[in-house]
C-alpha cells in the first residue's frame, strides 16, 4: 500500500478526480519539459462527460505555459476508465511531448510515460487480516504499526488538522453568497450552523455537525483549498469530524492526529483493494470510504479496541455499498454536499454501535477485508451511467428549468 500521506492532500476543489488529479499532472509537466507555445489536453471518461462542471478544462489551462485546447473525447484504448492525454507542440505545431494521465481516484494519478515516487508501496501488507498478524508477531498496537512504516507522518497530518479547521472555520463564516455553475446554489452552512443553535440536545448537535460538513462542502464546491479524505467530493465527513473533535468535544490534537492515522489506513487498504474513485466504483468509492475511515478514527477517539474499530469501519462502509454517483450537471454539489452531512452523522453512529455491539456480542459475521471485496465486487456492478458521468440517476431526472 502507498503512503497514508498520498491519501490526505491539501488542494483546490470541487473534484479531486477532475481538478487536483489534473493540476498535479500538469505541473510536472511543467517541470519536465519546460514551457511550449501550444498544448491540447484531450479528457476522457468521466473527465470527459463532467469536466466542465467540475473546472477541469479551466484548471488545465491555468496550469500550462502556453496556449491550451481542450479536446472533449469518450473512446480511448488506455487500461484506465478515467484520464487524459497532455500533448506539448512547438510553435510549429509539431508534436514534442506528449503523457497518458490516469486520475485514479482522491487526487492520486498514474503517469505511463514517468515513474511517480508518491505511488511507491510503503507498506508491505494489503490486508486487515495480514496486518493483524503482524500486530500479533511483533505485540503492536494499530497506531505502532502505521509510525513504523511512516515515522514522519505526524507533522503532514498535523498540517491536516489545520487545512481542515480553516476550511471548515471559512465556510462557516462565509455568510452569504453563490456556488459557481448554473445551479445557482446559495451558501448554507452558516445559517444551518445558526439554526443548529436554536435547537437542543441530539438536534442542536446533529445540526451543527451537518453545518460543519457543509461548510467544508460549500468550500469545496466554490473551488477553494480542501483535503481529499479520501476525495475532495467526500471532503466533509472528515473535515466535520476534525472540527468536531477539536471545537466541541475538546479531544487532544494528538490523538487527534492519531485518529486520521487510523482512519488513514483504512482508507488505504479500501483504496489499494477497491477503490476511492466516484468514477470506477460509484459514490460509494467517496462518501461510503470517508465514513468508513471517519467510523474508525471516532471508535479511536472513543477509546474502542481494535475489534470495535474494525467494526466501526466495516459498518461505514457496508451501510454504503451500491451508492451511486450521479452529480447534477456536473456540479460536485447536488447530492454531494448533503450526502456528507448525512455521512458525518453516521460515521458517530457506526463508532458508537461497534463499540457497544462488541459488549453484547462476541463475534460478528462480516470482516472488514470482505467488506472491501464485496465493495470492489459492487462497483463493476454499478452500471458506467451511475459512476460520476452525469447520464444517469438524478442528475438525468433533475429539471434544469429549476436554476
Amino acid at each position: 500500500m502507498q503512503s497514508i500521506r498520498e491519501l490526505y492532500k491539501i488542494g483546490r476543489g470541487p473534484s479531486s478526480s477532475h481538478t487536483l488529479a489534473p493540476e498535479r499532472a500538469c505541473k510536472l509537466f511543467n517541470e519536465a519539459f519546460g514551457a511550449f507555445p501550444y498544448y491540447e489536453a484531450e479528457l476522457f471518461g468521466s473527465l470527459s462527460l463532467t469536466g466542465k462542471g467540475h473546472h477541469t478544462d479551466e484548471i488545465i489551462k491555468e496550469t500550462l505555459l502556453g496556449e491550451v485546447k481542450v479536446i472533449f473525447s469518450l473512446e480511448w484504448d488506455e487500461e484506465f476508465p478515467n484520464g487524459f492525454y497532455i500533448r506539448a507542440y512547438n510553435d510549429k505545431h509539431e508534436l514534442q511531448h506528449k503523457w497518458t494521465v490516469f486520475s485514479i481516484g482522491g487526487g492520486s494519478i498514474r503517469i505511463l510515460e514517468k515513474k511517480l515516487d508518491w505511488n511507491d508501496e510503503v507498506y508491505k501488507e494489503n490486508t486487515l487480516q495480514e496486518i493483524r498478524q503482524v500486530l500479533i508477531g511483533k505485540h503492536e498496537t494499530l497506531l505502532d504499526y502505521i509510525y513504523s512504516y511512516e515515522p514522519c507522518l505526524k507533522a503532514h497530518l498535523n498540517d491536516i488538522v489545520d487545512a481542515e479547521l480553516a476550511c471548515v472555520q471559512k465556510g462557516l463564516d462565509t455568510t452569504e453568497g453563490v456556488l459557481p455553475g448554473k445551479l445557482k446554489l446559495q451558501r448554507m452552512a452558516h445559517k444551518l450552523y445558526e439554526e443548529s443553535q436554536t435547537c437542543c440536545g441530539d438536534v442542536n448537535t446533529n445540526l451543527m455537525l451537518m453545518s460543519y460538513a457543509y461548510a467544508a462542502g460549500e468550500e469545496n464546491a466554490d473551488t477553494h483549498q480542501v483535503v481529499t479524505a479520501p476525495t475532495l467530493g467526500a471532503c466533509g465527513v472528515i473535515a466535520a469530524m476534525v472540527y468536531y473533535c477539536i471545537h466541541n468535544l475538546k479531544i487532544d490534537r494528538d490523538k487527534l492526529v492519531d485518529a486520521l492515522a487510523i482512519g488513514g489506513i483504512f482508507g488505504n487498504l479500501i483504496k489499494h483493494n477497491a477503490t476511492i474513485s466516484g468514477a470506477v466504483g460509484g459514490c460509494q468509492a467517496e462518501v461510503g470510504s470517508a465514513v468508513s475511515m471517519a467510523s474508525a478514527a471516532f471508535a479511536y477517539i472513543f477509546d474502542g479496541t481494535l475489534d470495535d474499530i474494525e467494526y466501526a469501519a466495516e459498518i461505514g462502509i457496508e451501510h454504503h455499498l451500491g451508492l451511486t454517483c450521479d452529480p447534477v450537471m456536473g456540479y460536485v454539489m447536488i447530492p454531494c454536499i448533503e450526502r456528507n452531512s448525512q455521512g458525518i452523522l453516521r460515521a458517530i453512529d457506526a463508532a458508537h454501535l461497534a463499540i457497544h455491539m462488541n459488549k453484547v456480542r462476541t463475534k460478528h459475521m462480516v470482516s472488514f477485508d470482505t467488506i472491501v471485496e464485496t465493495m470492489k465486487d459492487t462497483g463493476n456492478c454499478i452500471p458506467t451511467s451511475l459512476k460520476e458521468t452525469s447520464i444517469g440517476g438524478l442528475a438525468k431526472y433533475f429539471d434544469e428549468s429549476q436554476c
